[in-house]
């Protein structure tokens, strides 16, 4: 394996809260097991968040998957068939959602994330899954550590592997931005498809470091968030980058726009960073409990959820620029 992971690997190590956010670095307990519903869930380690409709699903270590009915105010522990760490969720609507983790398991749920049954596992493969995504209720991918690269073409009943780089490049994140698709990996890689994924072009940022994220802006660029605060740009499809200063060394690990157009990027440490001018230029906050923060997500009536080693909580902006965590 490349050099570029492992300091990373003993980064996380260091700051042991955070050592599941992205990598397969701990190792999960067998996923035939049943979640063990626990009273602190909420305070457990989450990963990953999204908001659907009225609802808002967590998910994150030991199997755990919550759902929040309120807006986040309120989160019940759901019954799961795996105690593997989840990484990703993603749901295509209401209803129809997936989710990934170690162990590459990986769960679906039929009504709205109240139940949950295990579609895929390889438990030998030793790597875990790091994002799952959806192109419609069919057509989805599974990617994650050492170059994992999974997909299903029957809603996730069952799902094919196959390699779409040389490399064993970790590949952290996929989105779609209108026909084509993008991978943020590691060791400064990220790649794109302009064929619905049947082939993958190489992108190269001037950076040698993890990208943990990929995210389109609403004028049509790109983001590629990076290990210690390493922000990239791109204005056309990925050809060519350009790096945004951040004030931050914290690793950066989610994006999210607000209703009121702010898009906000979080990260370790309690970095966020604010843009108003979709995204090519930055200030930093800083939360004040240094939080690591996996995901922030915002919910129905405007609240801000966030995710992360500390579980889940709302946030709120209480002025322009100010974030208070309750």
């Amino acid at each position: 394996m490349n050099n570029y992971f492992i300091p990373l690997r003993y980064y996380k190590v260091v700051a042991i809260t955070v050592m599941f956010l992205f990598f397969g670095i701990v190792v999960s307990v067998h996923a035939a097991e049943n979640a063990v519903i626990a009273p602190l869930a909420t305070h457990s380690m989450l990963l990953d968040a999204q908001a659907i409709g009225n609802n808002s699903i967590a998910v994150g270590e030991r199997g755990h998957i919550l759902i929040s009915d309120d807006n986040g105010t309120n989160w019940a522990q759901v019954e799961v068939p795996t105690r593997a760490t989840l990484t990703s969720v993603f749901f295509i609507d209401s209803q129809n959602g997936w989710v990934a983790g170690h162990d590459q398991v990986i769960l679906r749920s039929r009504d709205g994330g109240r139940s949950w049954e295990q579609v895929y596992e390889n438990i030998d493969a030793q790597s875990p899954l790091l994002d799952i995504f959806f192109l419609d209720s069919d057509h989805g991918y599974a990617i994650g550590a050492y170059g994992q690269f999974l997909e299903s073409f029957d809603g996730g009943s069952s799902w094919e592997g196959r390699w779409i780089s040389e490399d064993d490049f970790h590949l952290n994140q996929m989105i779609a931005v209108g026909e084509q698709l993008f991978i943020a990996a590691e060791a400064g890689y990220a790649y794109r498809s302009d064929d619905g994924g049947q082939n993958w072009i190489q992108l190269n940022p001037d950076y040698m470091g993890s990208f943990f994220g990929i995210f389109a802006t609403k004028d049509n660029g790109l983001l590629l968030l990076g290990l210690r605060g390493h922000l990239f740009r791109s204005d056309d499809g990925g050809d060519n980058w350009i790096q945004i200063e951040t004030g931050s060394e914290a690793s950066l690990t989610s994006a999210l726009y607000l209703n009121d157009g702010t898009l906000v990027l979080t990260g370790l440490a309690g970095a966020i960073l604010l843009s108003r001018d979709d995204g090519n230029s930055f200030a930093l906050e800083q939360d004040p409990e240094r939080k690591g923060f996996s995901k922030l997500v915002q919910a129905a009536d405007g609240t801000i959820i966030a995710a992360g080693a500390f579980g889940v909580t709302k946030f709120t902006v209480v002025a322009a620029g100010d974030f208070d965590g309750n």
